[in-house]
């Protein structure tokens, strides 16, 4: 039976459309739902322009989770993916899906992890620290900022001349990559 997946973001959506074109030739698993904490979010055209449902909910909703909860088991979500989503997930939510939610970040975890680390950010302070090395960590989701079990890590190389455009831009390459077959993976081990 395919799975549904809900794909959390609050930004231009990126990883999102590319893990909906993924899941579109798949018969594992689709997404069915990509929710958002930022009204102006580009990953709502994005989802829309790809016929996937799609909502905003208001920091009070993420708060208790309660709302978005009912939302996803309406939807019979069955595995959460996080996709550049910048708020905390309610416990509610997170106790729902033990094991059935994760995250990616862009740097090899636990380094550069936490909150108030993401994007830029975290390239960054890669480069400023010197590292000769950075990737991306998927992890589960847990109650704590990127300190959930890792599933996997990706490593690429921190050029000397790098700016944190650059970097991003390899980052981004294993995220486009690497998300999507980790998810299907990780689905299939399931059924």
């Amino acid at each position: 039976m395919r799975k549904n997946i809900a794909v959390l973001a609050s930004g231009s959506g990126t990883n999102a459309e590319n893990i909906i074109r993924y899941f579109q030739e798949k018969s594992s698993a689709c997404v069915a739902l990509v929710l958002t904490n930022r009204q102006n979010a580009f990953v709502l055209e994005r989802a829309r322009g790809l016929g996937v449902s799609c909502s905003h909910f208001p920091k009070s909703d993420w708060e208790s989770g309660d709302v978005i909860l009912s939302v996803l088991r309406e939807h019979k979500i069955d595995f959460v993916v996080l996709a550049g989503f910048l708020a905390r997930v309610p416990d509610v939510i997170l106790h729902a899906y033990s094991n059935k939610m994760i995250n990616i970040h862009p740097s090899l975890l636990p380094k550069f992890g936490g909150k108030g680390m993401y994007g830029d950010r975290v390239h960054e302070a890669v480069i400023a620290a010197g590292e000769k090395e950075s990737g991306i960590t998927i992890h589960y989701t847990n109650e704590h900022y990127d300190e959930g079990a890792i599933i996997r890590q990706v490593k690429c190389p921190v050029l000397p001349e790098d700016t944190p455009e650059e970097l991003a831009q390899r980052i981004h390459v294993l995220e486009y990559e690497i998300y999507p077959k980790v998810i299907e993976e990780l689905i299939e081990s399931e059924v």
